[in-house]
């Protein structure tokens, strides 16, 4: 070898041992744009505060981690936008997304490239019982609608009137399909289904109108936070009686501090326990409190449980073990509220619990 080759050799190396090691990327996926980015924030936020706790702690095997931050705009042209830009990013994963409409754009994009996405939420069965690149930490579209249908007629609810979000269909479809499989298997009825495109010019008092039409002993509302609030404050003008109930992705503080009382009584399954009393927990929900000035919602829980599976795993990686098998592999995993272990696939699942709206505040009910 020439001298100047060898002492160009001798000098990459030295500052290769005598330089900072190289950072370990992890990649977000999330709606932070858009009219309803409170679960988007709430998540960015809860990883954000889950890199920098464990980078003051040395990282993953001595490397720091970094954060690379992507917003999908809950559009499928710009959530394959956003899945490119992080993909040339080169992240050893992604976690999100965080709809299961944002998942169908993107997760042929994640099989081709080979990298990990991590979803803390998205339950629609599409998704289910798959050989992908989608790790799930969250239950299916069938466990929740199965619990719903229980609650509702347990409620003497047995004549219902929906209506459904198609903007999110993958998530929405699924869940009335199998809504429409129990429910019906209980005694109850499904009178009517609405359907409508979440934008801000939605009517949702013509909405509202046909829902009420129906005659039915309940009104059941697959949609957002936002939508919900404007749903049952349109309903409430009608009807101040009609029992009301929403889907679990309307649990947000977003629909307490804009539904106001017209929320007052709509029943809601939530992922977390808001009134777990455990250690874990505790420390992680005040620890995000002092850090964002509010609380965290079901995405922050969910994806701080995301970040302790996603950490053990890459501390746990090799060559030999890829990162997908050292998720699936590494057993059980000590979430905030629950252990969580993964089958075959990589779904996984969550206990949930129902709530009411009682004086502006989820209030958990057997």
């Amino acid at each position: 070898m020439k001298p100047h080759l060898l002492l160009a050799g001798l000098l990459a190396l030295l500052l290769t041992a005598c330089g900072k090691p190289e950072p370990i990327r992890i990649g977000f996926i999330g709606g932070l744009s858009d009219r309803t980015n409170d679960t988007g924030e709430a998540a960015r936020n809860a990883l954000m505060l889950a890199i920098e706790q464990r980078n003051a702690t040395g990282g993953i095997n001595g490397r720091p981690l970094e954060m690379l931050v992507a917003d999908d705009g809950q559009e499928a042209s710009l959530a394959r936008k956003a899945m490119s830009a992080l993909v040339a990013g080169q992240p050893a994963a992604i976690v999100g997304p965080y709809t299961s409409a944002v998942a169908e754009a993107i997760l042929p994009q994640a099989d081709q490239a080979g990298i990990v996405l991590l979803s803390p939420v998205i339950t629609s069965m599409q998704f289910v019982g798959k050989d992908d690149m989608l790790i799930r930490l969250n239950r299916s579209t069938r466990d929740n609608a199965g619990d719903y249908a229980q609650q509702l007629i347990g409620r003497g609810i047995s004549r219902l009137a929906v209506a459904l979000d198609v903007r999110n269909r993958a998530f929405s479809a699924s869940w009335l399909d199998e809504l429409r499989a129990s429910y019906p298997a209980l005694g109850g009825e499904i009178l009517t289904v609405v359907e409508f495109h979440s934008a801000a010019s939605t009517s949702f008092s013509d909405i509202a109108d046909q829902l009420l039409d129906a005659a039915p002993g309940g009104l059941l509302f697959i949609a957002n936070a936002v939508d919900v609030a404007r749903l049952a404050q349109q309903v409430r003008k009608r009807s101040a009686d009609v029992p009301l109930a929403a889907v679990e992705w309307a649990s947000t503080e977003q629909l307490l501090e804009l539904g106001g009382r017209a929320v007052e009584g709509l029943l809601v399954a939530q992922s977390h326990n808001r009134d777990d009393p455990g250690a874990r927990f505790t420390a992680f929900r005040e620890t995000y409190k002092a850090r964002f000035g509010r609380e965290p919602g079901y995405t922050a829980i969910a994806t701080q449980d995301a970040a302790i599976v996603l950490f053990d795993a890459l501390a746990r990686q090799s060559r030999a073990l890829p990162l997908k098998r050292a998720i699936i592999e590494g057993g059980l995993y000590p979430g905030l509220q629950q252990d969580i272990r993964f089958d075959r696939f990589g779904d996984s699942t969550r206990k949930i619990h129902f709530a009411e709206i009682r004086n502006g505040a989820f209030v958990l009910v057997p």
